[in-house]
C-alpha cells in the first residue's frame, strides 16, 4: 500500500534535495519534475519525487491526515 503524504521542498541541489515532512526530513530526486523550487509540495514515492501540488491542495491534504491521525 502506498500513501501519498505532501512535504515541502526546504534544499535543491542539482536533481536532489531534502523534503520536510511535518518534521521528518528526507533525502529526494526530482529528477521525474521538470519544474520544483523551494518551497513547493510535492508527493515522494520511493525516494523520488513524482507530483508537485500547489500550496492550498497541499494544505487541504495535510489538514485531512492531521484529522485522521488524531482519530
Amino acid at each position: 500500500m502506498c500513501l501519498a503524504y505532501p512535504g515541502k521542498v526546504v534544499k535543491l541541489e542539482g536533481d536532489t534535495g531534502i523534503v520536510d515532512f511535518g518534521g521528518v526530513r528526507k533525502e529526494v530526486d526530482f529528477s521525474l519534475l521538470d519544474d520544483v523550487s523551494v518551497g513547493d509540495y510535492v508527493i515522494v514515492h520511493a525516494g523520488f519525487a513524482i507530483q508537485v501540488l500547489d500550496e492550498e491542495e497541499a494544505l487541504e491534504m495535510l489538514e485531512i491526515w492531521r484529522k485522521i491521525l488524531s482519530s
